[in-house]
């Protein structure tokens, strides 16, 4: 069972290339995030041509998140129950026997501002539902652009960015918070490469130089990890014409 996760960065703009990358890759579950479309805009045709069901839970400009499988996902919920959010940024849903969870976690902004404010608030909401979530459904993976970096491992400049958004201690704890849930980082179950990131800006050469940030990530539940054969971050659709600043992170389970 391959499941990945990609921000997409619009989907409007990028949909050749997503749909090129699924003809390409074959994964049994892609989360999308950045949708930055109406549900009533979601190209739900495209996926189905190529073998895909959509579920999409999208929102004008901003935000917008969708979960594409190749067999039929039940359970379908959309936000965090609970917790009151009128943006568009969490999609769940069962495939396989997996309860699979997708989000486009907060920003932030900067540290002390009233956005840095809504994504502690939204980390502490999605903690408290995601360990409700563990308890009925142990094997799960909550995967797509956290806006974290786990430790300076993740960070390009690690001296230059400490403290800035995406890698202050705070956001560091909360993300700590869901691996001591249950959930283990499946990118670290393997060797990989040092210096592996999943975002780069699109100014100053980021990506050709290598400047970036690993923020997209694939966490599953301790009765998945023996299930894990695989997890990479796909660098090649960043170098497209007009890509996306965010690449694709994949894994691979043996069938639970």
């Amino acid at each position: 069972m391959k499941l990945a996760t990609w921000n997409v960065n619009s989907l409007t703009v990028r949909l050749p290339q997503v749909l090129d990358w699924l003809m390409t890759n074959q994964v049994d579950v892609l989360v999308l995030q950045e949708l930055k479309m109406t549900d009533d805009k979601f190209p739900l045709q495209a996926f189905q041509q190529i073998g895909y069901e959509g579920h999409c839970f999208g929102q004008k400009t901003y935000n917008g998140v969708a979960l594409l499988s190749r067999s039929p996902a039940t359970e379908v919920v959309r936000n965090i129950p609970g917790f009151a959010d009128d943006m568009a940024r969490v999609i769940s849903a069962d495939v396989n026997g997996v309860r699979v969870i997708g989000g486009y976690f907060p920003n932030g902004q900067e540290p002390g501002s009233d956005k840095f404010e809504y994504k502690r608030n939204w980390l502490k909401g999605l903690r408290n539902w995601v360990r409700e979530e563990l308890a009925k459904n142990p094997r799960l993976v909550l995967m797509g652009d956290y806006n974290i970096t786990f430790d300076d491992a993740d960070v390009w400049d690690p001296v230059g960015l400490k403290d800035t958004i995406h890698c202050t201690e705070e956001e560091r704890y909360h993300l700590r918070a869901l691996i001591a849930l249950g959930l283990n980082d499946a990118y670290r179950l393997f060797p990989q490469t040092p210096k592996s990131y999943s975002w780069w800006d699109y100014r100053d050469f980021g990506f050709r130089r290598n400047r970036g940030l690993r923020i997209d990530h694939i966490l599953i539940s301790d009765a998945l990890k023996p299930l894990a054969t695989s997890c990479l971050i796909d660098r090649t659709p960043r170098k497209n014409e007009r890509p996306s600043d965010h690449a694709p992170v994949m894994l691979e389970l043996l069938q639970p």
